[in-house]
Parts: structure tokens; sequence; C-alpha cells
């Protein structure tokens, strides 16, 4: 009887013992980090192959910080939500996982359910090294409230813009809180019809759409009618916002959530970025990657965590947990009840037909903190805003 029992016991604990585990980092706090255990533990609940184990490793910036000294020292994740602009740069160092071998058994009306733009972004010449998991674009926050009181229009182009700023300016408060970062100066540029970097690969810092851009924001930072913030302050910008210091703001569609919850003083607005006609948005967010010291059994199983992430009913309760936008089409009817509760929520989606991939070159992960800084000096040092991007670009044309 004791030998039956013991081989009972033994044969429970096989499946245990053989159950791969899947570490995965990630960027997510807040709502979205909540919705991302929700879902490795809901996967885990699910099978009994694989057990996915989440980690937040910060914001991208850290994350990608921290990846770099874990493949240095081989103690990096199985699976790793590598921001799109940081992305490239994964493939050309040859720290990817190849994944054309797991795609190729998905049903081709699964993928043709993607949308295309987010969908294509994971292959680099030819090969799928990338997963889609969390776009987005970025909008104007607004507070409605100022802007209905001075009877001003919601921006649609560069000049309302800038006029707007200005009349929503007082003593207490600014018009527009200036975020320093490449991704949102990059909207600024693209807006206009402009890119940051050439069809041929290079750095387009000092092109005129660039310069028009930078000095848009020196005027109203000279005029006093703008906040500006670097990274480092996103924080202070926030507040800024949620205590009406500041009237407008560009951000992530995947900030909403938190405006929403904070700006509870005001009714909060939100609208495409201003441009010009044919002016586009940067396709913001991230892809999940494996990387290339995974066993085959441990790819597989980030694998089956990204197919089961990108369930109908999985993406609809991560688009109502972090506002970014659907990836597959046919889960945009069951968000109908969601973007009708709040109409600027469906005005934001819908920007992402203007949406175009970031820069695709490994080099522009080291190119964007010039540009940073090029926007620090010229906006917070006062440097020239053409001489400021001319700097950048040099300093961007020296990277091998």
């Amino acid at each position: 009887m004791k030998r039956l029992l013991v081989l009972l016991l033994l044969a429970l604990a096989v499946p245990a013992s053989a159950q791969v585990t899947v570490t995965f980092w990630h960027s997510m706090d807040g709502p979205a980090g909540e919705a991302i255990d929700r879902f490795a533990q809901a996967f885990n609940e699910s099978q009994n192959e694989y057990r996915v184990e989440v980690r937040y490793a910060g914001d991208y910036r850290e994350a990608e910080t921290k990846l770099v000294a874990a493949l240095r020292t081989g103690t990096a994740p199985t699976l790793f939500q590598a921001e799109i602009g940081f992305f490239p740069r994964l493939v050309a160092e040859g720290t990817l996982r190849p994944l054309d071998d797991l795609i190729s058994g998905l049903e081709p009306e699964f993928v043709t359910d993607f949308y295309p733009a987010p969908w294509k972004y994971g292959v680099v010449k030819g090969v799928r090294y990338g997963l889609p998991f969390n776009t987005s674009t970025p909008v104007l926050f607004y507070n409605a409230d100022a802007l209905r009181a001075k009877h001003l229009p919601v921006p649609g182009d560069w000049p309302t813009f800038e006029s707007d700023a200005i009349k929503l300016t007082s003593r207490r408060s600014k018009g527009f809180i200036a975020i320093l970062d490449s991704w949102i100066f990059e909207a600024m540029v693209t807006s206009r019809g402009g890119s940051l970097v050439t069809v041929d690969g290079r750095p387009n810092f000092d092109s005129p759409e660039a310069i028009d851009a930078l000095e848009m924001l020196r005027r109203l930072v000279d005029k006093r009618a703008a906040i500006p913030r670097n990274l480092a302050e996103s924080q202070f910008a926030q507040l800024d916002f949620v205590r009406t210091k500041g009237m407008m703001v560009f951000a992530s569609i995947a900030n909403w959530p938190a405006a929403e919850k904070y700006s509870f003083a005001f009714e909060l607005g939100v609208a495409p970025v201003p441009h010009a006609a044919g002016g586009k948005v940067p396709m913001g967010g991230a892809e999940l990657v494996v990387l290339k010291g995974a066993s085959d059994e441990a790819a597989k199983g980030a694998f089956e965590f990204w197919k089961f992430l990108m369930k109908p009913e999985n993406i609809v309760s991560w688009i109502e947990a972090s506002y970014y936008v659907p990836l597959r089409k046919s889960v945009v009817p069951l968000l109908a009840k969601f973007y009708a509760e709040n109409p600027y929520r469906k005005v934001a989606f819908e920007q992402i037909s203007r949406a175009v991939p970031r820069p695709r070159v490994p080099q522009f992960a080291v190119w964007r903190d010039y540009l940073d800084e090029a926007l620090e000096k010229s906006l917070k040092g006062r440097m020239d805003p053409k001489q400021a991007l001319e700097e950048a670009q040099k300093k961007a044309l020296e990277v091998k």
C-alpha cells in the first residue's frame, strides 16, 4: 500500500517538475502592469506545460539598460518587451531568436486579422523577430474646460495649436507643457510631412520640418506659454497638467488611464496630433521578442503565451486597462461600448490610420539620445534651435 502511495505521489510530481519556465520582462506599470499579471496567472492556470514568470523591469529606458547587462552575464529573460525604437538594435546585434518556425503554424485568417503596420513591424529583412503586443500613437491631452471658457477651437493644425497655447496662458498657468522626448518631437516632425531619418537610413535631425518644430517650441517658451520638462521630470509634467499649471500636453495614448484618473478637476479632452495635409504620426509601443539564449521549449512557451494574449477577450481586457490600440480588426466591434462611453476614445483610436512605423535603423537607439539633448539645450539652455539640431545631427553621423 505504501509503495502504491509513493508511486502515485511521484506520478503527480512529474508534470510539475517538467513544466518549462518562461521569464518575461516588461515595462508596464499601473493598470497595464496589473493586466499583465492577470494574463500570466490565467495562462499558467489554463495549461500545465509552461509557467510564465513576469517581472517589471522599469520603464523602456531602464529595461533596456537591464537587458544589456543581463545579456553580458547570461541572465537575460526568455521574453522581453522591446520598445520599437530599441527593437532594430537588438536585431542588428544578433541577440534575438528568429520566430518564423513558430509563426508558420498560424492560421492565415488569424494573421490577416491584424492591422498591417503593427504586424509587419516585427519582420526585418524578411525574417520575423518580433511579435506585436502594445501599439500606441501620441495624442494631444487638453483641458477642455479651459478651451471652452476662452472659446478656443481644438487645434487641428500647428498654427492653431501655437495660437491656443498663447491664449491659454495666464499668470497662474501656461498654455502648454513641452515634454522633451524624441518620440513626441518626432510626431511634431512627421505631422509636418517630415522624417527624422532619410530613406537611406541617415539621421535627418536638421531637416526644415525639424527646425520648424523646434523653433515653434522655442517661441512658446520665450513667450512664457510653455513649461519645458525633460524625461526625468515626466512626473512633474503630469502634476503640472492635472493641477492645471499647463493646459495642453502631448503624450502616448497609453497615458490616458492615469490622466483620466487624476484630472477630476476638469473635463479631459483628447485629440489627434495637429498636422498639415498628409502629415503622419509615429507608431509607438513595443514588440515581444525571444532572446537567442532561450531553449526551444521556452521559446515555444513564450509563443504560446503571446497567442493567449492575442485572444479577442484578452485584447479587449488589455485595451480597457491600457487604452492601447487594438491589434486585431475583429476585436474593434467588441470594443464598441468602450469607445461609445467616451467620444474622445474613438477619435484618438482612428488616428492609427495615419500612423507610420518609427525609424528601423539600429543606430537610432543611440541617435535619439542626441535629439533629447538638443531639445533640452534649446528649450532649457537657450541654444539656438537650428544650432542645437545641427549639433545633434553631427553627433549622430559619427555613430558607426
